[in-house]
């Protein structure tokens, strides 16, 4: 008998230390824990710290609000949505928000471009006039300071990899030394921001305006990733909205993105306050709630509509390696290609775009350095914003994914720094 009972308490004994020594190693692996208050490695205490700076920056009149998502080693560890989602701040913000993505499109457009090149469709060094002639015989403006412009042929042809890395010699009229190709972007509606116009005509008139710089020679921020969208629709025979269905949206399970709004979500969209300085000239830039489809091209650089909680779905499947619940879309070597920096040795600077630190590789800004920025981060992280407000950056050394959805357009630099340093400051170990 008292054999029996000493084994069992042996046995006892034992299975206590083995639970024991499993909650240590769940413990170890970042798993949420009474004890710690951490939830994948993040202190639950700080994470706490992210609503009341929200309320604050929307008292502050920021933006009406917003929506914060944070997810690390494919867990959602913070997830909230923070003061209204109209400019009247009348009705509050949901999590399933719509958000006018604007640049934050450019990297789900870059992704289905090697798509296409992992599947031989076109390769990196190709010219884009084998598909886009419109764009064949352009010309450089060279700027000297004691004459006049002067137009010269271009020294050798605007490739993919140019078009996917801002090295083209296009530009945003907002954004360039030349006052006279300014107007020219203007005068022929290339950006399409008071007028409706198709792709073909696009391409036909941004061919006779001259590049602001020579190819392959000066990253500038510029309407690349638009004429990379049209690439795109001409090498897949198929309209942009409907490649990126098939091609990244619906096998991801991204049900709410895309680019316009039907009538039955319209209530859902996020607005930006009125006393914005920038809302009423980009409200002409995003009109989301009408099909643009046969009025005006799809802009593969800024005219997806979308939800926190989809661009998750997105940004963890790149975290991942190009794989997200058992659907690749990218072989793991091209997204790391992808990642790495595609600009060193050339002319120009991100910082107005990234802030300090950045490259640039195939649609994304991409840390430089653990230091430098102006905010925490480490070496090989990858993000991008748009002017509406959005942003978003993915973290490969910690397993992260943050996102800011908000639509404040003339704070946008200041509240996604702001979010890092809330992120981060969460992150223990």
């Amino acid at each position: 008998m008292r054999t029996k009972a000493f084994a069992l308490g042996t046995a006892l004994a034992v299975a206590g230390m083995m639970m024991a020594d499993a909650a240590n190693a769940q413990s170890a692996q970042g798993v949420t824990t009474a004890a710690t208050g951490e939830i994948q490695g993040l202190s639950r205490e700080r994470l706490v710290r992210i609503a009341p700076v929200m309320k604050e920056q929307i008292d502050k009149g920021m933006f009406p609000g917003a929506v914060t998502l944070i997810a690390r080693h494919g867990q959602t560890v913070h997830f909230e949505a923070h003061g209204f989602l109209d400019a009247a701040k009348s009705t509050p913000m949901t999590k399933d928000a719509l958000f006018r993505l604007a640049s934050m499109t450019k990297p789900v457009v870059s992704v289905a471009a090697m798509m296409l090149v992992e599947q031989g469709h076109i390769k990196l060094n190709d010219p884009i006039s084998n598909w886009l002639p419109e764009l064949k015989d352009v010309k450089v403006e060279i700027r000297k300071a004691d004459r006049a412009p002067e137009d010269v042929p271009a020294e050798r042809p605007i490739t993919v990899q140019d078009i996917l890395r801002h090295t083209a010699g296009f530009f945003y009229a907002g954004s360039v030394p030349s006052s006279r190709l300014k107007e020219l972007y203007d005068k022929h509606g290339i950006e399409a921001r008071e007028v409706d116009i198709t792709g073909d005509e696009m391409l036909k008139r941004l061919g006779a305006i001259p590049l602001v710089f020579q190819p392959g020679t000066v990253w500038h921020y510029s309407i690349a990733t638009d004429v990379l969208g049209l690439l795109l629709e001409r090498v897949a025979k198929k309209p942009l909205d409907q490649l990126l269905k098939d091609m990244i949206f619906d096998p991801l399970g991204m049900k709410d993105t895309a680019f316009w709004v039907p009538a039955e979500k319209a209530a859902r969209v996020a607005d930006a306050l009125d006393s914005d300085p920038q809302k009423a000239t980009m409200m002409k830039s995003y009109r989301v709630l009408a099909n643009p489809a046969g009025k005006s091209y799809f802009k593969g650089g800024a005219g997806l509509v979308g939800t926190a909680e989809d661009y998750l779905k997105f940004a963890q499947m790149v975290l991942n390696g190009g794989e997200l619940n058992g659907r690749r879309l990218l072989a793991k070597k091209t997204l790391e290609f992808m990642l790495s920096d595609h600009i060193a040795g050339l002319g120009g600077t991100t910082v107005a775009t990234t802030g300090a630190g950045y490259g640039f590789g195939l649609g994304w800004g991409v840390r430089l350095h653990d230091g430098v920025a102006w905010v925490p981060g480490s070496k090989g992280d990858a993000m991008w914003a748009g002017a509406w407000g959005t942003s978003f950056w993915i973290d490969p050394k910690e397993g992260l994914v943050g996102i800011l959805m908000a639509q404040g357009p003339s704070n946008r630099v200041h509240t996604r720094m702001l979010f890092k340093n809330l992120v981060y400051g969460a992150m223990v170990r």
